[in-house]
């Protein structure tokens, strides 16, 4: 016998391919009904990871453009328990920290706004009202939808910039010259629309003055509520360690310090929470998939019995049989698995896409639900190529 040559009732594994392909060839249809199981199984898993992967990835880009360096400060509550109140003095105070790069706050008012003074107050989206610093926007990360913001004429003015969510709760698509709302009992002029702040979602809701109009015209004291700070990446955690002393020396323990960034970062780690839970149901359906190659196997075998049986008569080992069928399964399962491969990353790329997020399909998922389709095909046609190996040649010939 040749190196190449191969054992007496034993299959090349080019001929094994071969003949596994035949069955499947042979009937069509089954072939495909049962592989959809698989495909559907694999598509979901494929589709889960690589969803989740795009959907972590556009949340972390998010997260790298708005940048991780801004810290919020607030007050906290007093040693009595009621609302404690940050100095003037605190945005400059904090100013003066080496490593902070820009500073900018608002101060929460009395007023409320309406849209207009002749609807009853309880019939309107009331809003916030509060004073803001003029390089707020560049501190937060946003900039203008409409208009313009704040300067230092306007910010001594009846004027008011408003937040996205602010604006569509007045009912404000579009500005235009002298469009005006009705702010703490009196009018005040709309220069702009702001975009929405990922990173402060507080100012999406509210109106912003000037600090010198709020003190002017709504009785404000100058007390900001919320100081934003941007300091150098590297150094947050050192700046945000003296923040509190800094803002209010007096009493350090009543002023909260807090990491914007940090809420993105939480909701990333959410969504990846999930992902186990919509594993699980693409394990089912491949579970499925799995019996229905399982079923069509014990079918293919029964129909098949003076195949098996000459094949025995002609030398054919139980071995080879065994072999033969257990391929098939494995091939099925495997194109099923093929197919649910594609349709699991086509599905992350129009999602994806659609999002505008930067499409992720990992090497886990596509290897792993592939891994996971032949495992199936193999334990699924495991008991049938079994079954078949086992069976006498001259019992199976009685049907030729």
């Amino acid at each position: 016998m040749t190196p190449t040559a191969t054992a007496p009732g034993r299959l090349h594994p080019a001929d094994l391919g071969r003949t596994a392909s035949v069955g499947l060839r042979t009937r069509r249809m089954r072939a495909a009904l049962s592989a959809l199981g698989i495909a559907i199984g694999v598509a979901a898993m494929v589709a889960v990871l690589g969803l989740s992967s795009s959907s972590q990835a556009g949340l972390l880009a998010e997260i790298d453009k708005l940048g991780t360096n801004l810290l919020k400060v607030t007050p906290g509550q007093s040693l009595g328990g009621g609302d404690a109140e940050l100095p003037i003095e605190a945005p400059g105070m904090i100013s003066r920290i080496g490593p902070v790069e820009a500073v900018q706050s608002t101060g929460k008012t009395d007023a409320e706004a309406y849209r207009s003074p002749h609807i009853p107050s309880l019939n309107t989206n009331s809003l916030s009202v509060n004073a803001a610093s003029l390089r707020l926007p560049a501190a937060v990360r946003t900039s203008m939808a409409q208009g313009r913001y704040l300067n230092a004429a306007t910010a001594r003015q009846p004027v008011a910039v408003l937040g996205w969510d602010a604006a569509s709760r007045l009912g404000i698509s579009r500005i235009h010259p002298g469009m005006r709302i009705w702010v703490g009992g009196q009018w005040f002029y709309v220069s702009g629309v702001l975009k929405p702040a990922k990173l402060t979602p507080e100012i999406d809701s509210a109106v912003l003055v000037g600090y010198e109009a709020a003190k002017t015209y709504l009785d404000f004291d100058g007390h900001p509520s919320t100081v934003y700070v941007r300091s150098d990446t590297d150094q947050v955690k050192d700046v945000r360690k003296v923040l509190a002393a800094t803002a209010n020396p007096q009493n350090p323990s009543e002023v909260s310090v807090t990491q914007p960034s940090a809420a993105l970062e939480a909701r990333a780690a959410a969504r990846s929470a999930l992902d186990g839970l919509f594993l699980g149901l693409g394990a089912v359906a491949l579970l499925v998939g799995g019996i229905g190659v399982a079923n069509t196997m014990v079918i293919s075998v029964l129909e098949r019995r003076s195949e098996i049986g000459l094949r025995r008569a002609l030398g054919a080992t139980r071995g080879t049989i065994r072999l033969q069928f257990l391929s098939e399964a494995i091939l099925l399962a495997m194109l099923g698995g093929a197919v649910g491969v594609v349709l699991g990353t086509l599905a992350t790329f129009v999602y994806a896409g659609v999002k505008g997020w930067e499409t992720v399909v990992p090497v886990l998922a596509w290897a792993g639900g592939l891994g996971a389709a032949v495992a199936i095909g193999a334990i699924a046609g495991l008991l049938p190529a079994l079954r078949a190996a086992r069976m006498p040649p001259t019992e199976a010939l009685r049907t030729v």
